[in-house]
């Protein structure tokens, strides 16, 4: 990336991690916490198993899929490009306000949380759309939320984030376009 972008990307980032307040402060925590969200992921499947039945074990499938994609290319592009968290940047360490000792790991491009939560947004959006049209922008917000809270606990950069969503969204295209072409050419799709 240029170096003038890193510099934007440094720049809004340290601007977006200084505002804080108590009430953002335990509100991003929790945001950020994956177990916390168990209740809605279970509100997601009942409405796949409500809308499609048997055929929602082929949709938890290809999600599971996805998901772990997600995360796991997440992991080996951090891996690869080894961008320092801000947490972890010893320009700006110093500047960087972070919650309850949380740093995470050294490397922070692309965002996992990021990745798995806009993943997940499209796929749902892209198979529940049709029965829950308030479902897309439910789904963006949370995932939004989720993706800034990173910001906010100075663990991403903004950068980090828009790659996260972009590599979510690729893979959820990917998945989803295999799972129609798969899915019209089964027995869910015609009588066999």
């Amino acid at each position: 990336m240029p170096d003038f972008l890193l510099e934007i990307d440094k720049q809004v980032f340290l601007f977006l991690n200084s505002i804080h307040n108590g009430f953002f402060d335990f509100l991003m925590w929790w945001f950020s916490d994956k177990l916390i969200w168990i209740p809605f992921y279970l509100y997601l499947l009942f409405l796949i198993i409500k809308k499609y039945g048997w055929e929602s074990i082929a949709i938890l499938l290809s999600l599971a899929i996805l998901i772990a994609l997600s995360d796991q290319i997440s992991g080996l592009v951090k891996d690869s490009v080894q961008r320092f968290r801000p947490s972890h940047n010893p320009d700006i360490q110093g500047q960087v306000r972070t919650l309850n000792g949380y740093l995470g790991g050294n490397y922070g491009f692309v965002s996992a949380h990021a990745a798995n939560s806009f993943a997940l947004t499209y796929f749902m959006n892209k198979s529940l759309k049709s029965n829950y049209t308030f479902l897309g922008v439910v789904l963006f917000i949370w995932a939004f939320s989720v993706s800034y809270s990173r910001i906010y606990l100075g663990v991403h950069y903004p950068g980090d984030i828009l790659g996260g969503a972009i590599l979510g969204i690729g893979l959820a295209w990917i998945i989803v376009n295999i799972y129609q072409k798969i899915i019209s050419r089964s027995c869910f799709a015609k009588t066999c």
